[in-house]
């Protein structure tokens, strides 16, 4: 079975469903997301709807957890929750560039200066039981022969079943620079670039959607990662060091 990547959507429907029409065209087959379904983009609900109803009607698609679909989910549960993660003590209600507003707005919940607890107990009414429980329960990574698939990123030298949650949702420092040989390449998203690159140990897939960039669909051959695009696959060739 082929294997697809699907980079970090942050709530583009439009956009997520084009990526999977690119895969259809290619052939289809096991589809693995690396996370950031929310935050940002104008439909987070209508993507963790859209890739639930998909996966409960048998579609092969496996949607791994991002640090912000954590932050959601955590909101959710406790919306004092501070994730360590954050460079800053904020809420993730209250910081000014995780895009939380966003989120709520497409459960139909208003934002604006209201108090948090008021804004918690109205998301608690709008967003459905299932919704959260999905979040909660997603996977952190996805191992297969020819790639090792997780959100952010991962501690190098560490098995994977070592792997820290709040590092494959969050790190940066410490992987992206790292050039060493991982034992499988690693492909992930949460550091935005202008498009999906190849590193060698490595293939960035978050190609800037939150910022009004394109949403990268790759495929993964035993011959290297190609980039799905309207005129068909486009070999994504490894940068220079």
């Amino acid at each position: 079975m082929r294997i697809y990547a699907i980079g970090d959507i942050h709530g583009h429907l439009e956009l997520l469903q084009k990526a999977h029409a690119l895969i259809e065209a290619d052939g289809g087959g096991l589809v693995i997301h690396v996370g950031d379904l929310v935050d940002r983009g104008p439909d987070p609900r209508g993507v963790i709807e859209y890739l639930m109803t998909g996966q409960a009607g048998g579609r092969s698609w496996v949607v791994l957890k991002g640090n912000h679909d954590r932050m959601f989910a955590d909101f959710l549960r406790d919306p004092f929750t501070y994730d360590p993660g954050l460079s800053t003590k904020q809420l993730w209600l209250e910081h000014p560039g995780l895009g939380a507003a966003a989120t709520l707005n497409s459960y139909g919940v208003r934002v604006g200066l209201r108090a948090v607890a008021e804004v918690h107990a109205d998301a608690l009414a709008a967003v459905p039981p299932a919704h959260a429980a999905w979040l909660r329960g997603l996977p952190l990574w996805y191992l297969h022969p020819l790639a090792l698939f997780v959100h952010a990123g991962v501690r190098p030298g560490i098995d994977i079943q070592d792997q820290a949650e709040d590092d494959l949702v969050w790190i940066r420092k410490g992987f992206l620079e790292d050039t060493r040989d991982h034992g499988v390449l690693v492909v992930h998203g949460h550091t935005a670039i202008k498009h999906a690159t190849n590193y060698g140990n490595r293939l960035n897939i978050d190609s800037s959607a939150a910022y009004g960039g394109p949403l990268s669909a790759v495929v993964l051959t035993p011959e290297g990662p190609h980039l799905l695009t309207d005129q068909g696959r486009v070999p994504i060739p490894q940068e220079a060091p």
